[in-house]
């Protein structure tokens, strides 16, 4: 009898149910209620609801996932040190068509106006108390990006990835309810019934070349960045080229699905409570939602002053699409244009400055790394 209490007190003290505090508790809480917003209310469900279960298994104790080899520490592995990112950015751009910028090359602008959010959260992260790395890697939530946020945070504030990660997430898959407002409080009626012309032809060359000359010219110029910008203009080069199709199909499919399990268990895997669990946590959300309002807010307004400068061309409700939540951001410059004027269709305009907002984001991210070093 002696035993087998010996032996059951053992089994209790290996137990995770021994180890259990309140902040894995509640922790484990976190993650149900994101399984619920990604499987019940549809947010991001490819995304978040890896995520969440990630962030269920960090918070059950004596795992030995960060210590004992296994394919959860190749996981870890995987997102801090540039591995799933740039796999992330193959499969979008083997998914991604530039013919909307091409066509229309000064929507680069709205892409680059957008980025103004990154900036102004970053200013804000270091007022209330961040270090430089950590607030450059809280800024770009902004873009909108989660591959990107998730890049920068694993080379500048690690100890924030998780934070920073949820927060890009969850905004991405907020977009529709949070830009509609911001849109229409910085553009007129009038101006958000401005009918576009129609695009003009995109040439095979033109799509061709634009990926060589991108990878080229943005990774001699930030070297940095030239891991994620390489290999989102590789997978838009299977796209184009018209000989590379069982490649195009692998990055955008099956390759990309692989991937996105790996990128979003592993960021559920960093959401441990005595790092989640922090006053940075809610300071970072709050940050991100800043600079995500001043990132479309940006876009608009410079979207305004194109539509000034050109006589009435532009919509400017295409410039909230700078920030590159691809194609979410572009459907909700169209679905509020088509609300102003039932005969409106802004997509292909607003996929110029929604693709444009993700090379931003990248040559943003890079200019930080260029800037301020990394970790």
């Amino acid at each position: 009898m002696d035993a087998l209490v010996v032996a059951l007190a053992s089994v209790w003290t290996d137990s995770g149910f021994a180890a259990l505090v309140s902040g894995n508790l509640i922790m484990i809480l976190v993650g149900l209620i994101l399984l619920y917003l990604a499987l019940v209310k549809g947010f991001e469900p490819l995304l978040l609801a890896n995520i969440a279960f990630g962030c269920l298994l960090a918070n059950i104790p004596k795992t030995g996932f960060e210590t004992d080899p296994g394919v959860m520490q190749v996981i870890l592995y995987g997102v801090n040190n540039e591995i799933f990112p740039p796999l992330i950015f193959l499969g979008v751009g083997a998914m991604t068509d530039f013919g909307p910028l091409i066509a229309n090359p000064k929507t680069l602008l709205l892409g680059a106006a957008a980025q103004i959010g990154v900036f102004v959260s970053l200013l804000g992260a270091m007022v209330v108390g961040f270090t430089l790395p950590q607030a450059c890697a809280i800024g770009i939530i902004g873009g909108a990006d989660g591959p990107t946020s998730i890049y920068l945070a694993a080379k500048m504030a690690p100890e924030l990835l998780g934070a920073i990660a949820v927060a890009a997430y969850s905004y991405m898959s907020l977009v529709p309810l949070i830009q509609p407002p911001i849109m229409k409080l910085f553009t007129s009626k009038e101006s958000r019934r401005i009918k576009m012309d129609q695009l003009r032809p995109v040439t095979k060359f033109e799509r061709v070349v634009f990926p060589i000359v991108c990878t080229l010219f943005i990774s001699l110029l930030l070297p940095s960045v030239t891991s994620l910008i390489g290999m989102l203009m590789l997978g838009n080069l299977y796209k184009e080229a018209g000989c590379l199709d069982r490649l195009n199909d692998t990055a955008q499919n099956a390759l990309m699905n692989i991937v996105t399990i790996m990128l979003a268990v592993g960021t559920g895997l960093t959401m441990k409570a005595d790092k989640f669990l922090t006053f940075q946590t809610i300071e970072i959300i709050i940050l991100g939602l800043i600079a995500f309002i001043g990132g479309t807010a940006g876009g608009v307004i410079f979207g305004r002053i194109m539509s000034w400068a050109d006589g009435g061309k532009t919509n400017p409700l295409i410039g909230s699409a700078g920030v590159s939540a691809v194609p979410m951001a572009a459907r909700v410059s169209q679905v509020v244009g088509q609300k102003a004027n039932p005969s409106n269709f802004l997509l292909m305009h607003a996929m110029g400055p929604n693709v444009a907002g993700v090379i931003g984001t990248a040559v943003a991210a890079g200019t930080m790394l260029a800037m301020v070093g990394s970790k």
